[in-house]
Order: C-alpha cells, then sequence, then structure tokens
C-alpha cells in the first residue's frame, strides 16, 4: 500500500518538526511537504495533491476555515484535518462546515495523530471530544428534518457511517457514481447539514443510524 502524503500547515517550525519527526518514524507516511502560510500552502497542494493536510488556524494570511475550503477547492480529493491550540465553538462549526474531516486540539492527552490522520484519509471523522461535544449542541438545537430518509438514503448513509467513498458505494449498491452524489445530496438536505461528519452525527442523534 503506498505511503499517504501529508502536508504540514503550522507557522511554528518547531510543531513541523515534531510532527515530521512522528510521522518521518512511520512507513505509513510520507511528508510531501511544510507551509508557514496559507499562501505557500495553496501553493504547495496545487502542486503535490497531497493525501492529507494538517492544518493550524492561526496562519499569518489566512483564518483556519476560510483556508480549509480554498485548500478543498484546488484539490477536492485532499482530506483537511484541522490540529490547532485553538478552541471556539464558532471555529469548530465554521471549519466542519468548510469541509475538514477533524478537529484535533494540541494539548489533547493520548493523541494519536497517526491513527486520526488514517481516519480522515479513509472517509472517517476524527474529532477531539470537545469538538464533538460542540457539534452535537449545535446539532441538538436544530429542527428536526422536515422528511424521514427514504429506505435507499438511510442504506447510502449507513455506508457512509462506514466510511465507504461514493464510488465504492455505487460498487456496493450497483449503481452509478452520479446516482449516489444525488442521494447524498437529498440526504443533506433532508437533514440540514453540509457534509458528512454532520449528517452521520445527525443521524446518530436521531435514531436514524
Amino acid at each position: 500500500m503506498k505511503p499517504v502524503r501529508i502536508l504540514l500547515v503550522d507557522d511554528h517550525r518547531i510543531v513541523r518538526e515534531g510532527v515530521r519527526s512522528v510521522l518521518g518514524a512511520d512507513p505509513r507516511f510520507i511528508v510531501v511537504g511544510e507551509a508557514a502560510t496559507g499562501a505557500e500552502a495553496l501553493r504547495l497542494v496545487k502542486m503535490e495533491q497531497p493525501d492529507a493536510v494538517l492544518l493550524d488556524l492561526k496562519l499569518p494570511d489566512a483564518s483556519g476555515a476560510e483556508l480549509c475550503q480554498r485548500i478543498i477547492d484546488v484539490s477536492p480529493t485532499t482530506a483537511v484535518l484541522i490540529f490547532t491550540a485553538y478552541f471556539d465553538h464558532h471555529l469548530v462549526n465554521a471549519c466542519l462546515r468548510a469541509g475538514a474531516r477533524g478537529y484535533l486540539l494540541k494539548d489533547t492527552e493520548q493523541l494519536n495523530l497517526p491513527d486520526q490522520i488514517l481516519a480522515v484519509v479513509h472517509g472517517h471523522a476524527a474529532l477531539d471530544p470537545r469538538a464533538a461535544s460542540v457539534l452535537i449542541e449545535h446539532i441538538r438545537q436544530q429542527p428536526p428534518p422536515a422528511d424521514l430518509l427514504s429506505p435507499r438514503e438511510l442504506e447510502i448513509l449507513r455506508l457512509i457511517a462506514q466510511g465507504l467513498t461514493n464510488r465504492e458505494i455505487a460498487i456496493e449498491l450497483i449503481i452509478s457514481e452520479n446516482t449516489v452524489k444525488g442521494y447524498i445530496k437529498e440526504i443533506f438536505s433532508k437533514l440540514e447539514v453540509h457534509n458528512r461528519i454532520e449528517a452521520v452525527i445527525q443521524a446518530r442523534e436521531r435514531g436514524l443510524l
């Protein structure tokens, strides 16, 4: 299996060196670049098309949520994992809505960063417990969905929860990938969410999974 290609984005050199040291000792990963600014991060993402970006929120020239969205626009297949010292309810929601697949805090005890990176690369969520509680509380405050999901939509949602990609879902259900995309768009609309993480968490909170 090919190693996961990682881009490190943090304006603190010592943090980048520490993370590179951890990942460099693991044959499952290869660090393809480092950036200390948003502009440099976007340049490297466009050039390297990494599997994942480990992204700090506070950079000299860009906010985490805005930069997250721009990274995904440049490379839609890249998984963005927020790795920051900053915890704020609005930041958590903004980053997840921008498309981040995870939100980790640097002060988390017993943080297994390699496993968290692999999780987001394979379509799963990687959330610090504090970030997860913010998201769950936000979801609980939302009104219930106007319509229940159809049996097919529930089937696709269960496969999303298992971490399957659109292509893998299409193969599993023997339908086209475009059809899967259409179902997922309808699921997001009914659950009033913006990404897979929110969809799975809300479905579980509402007893749909």
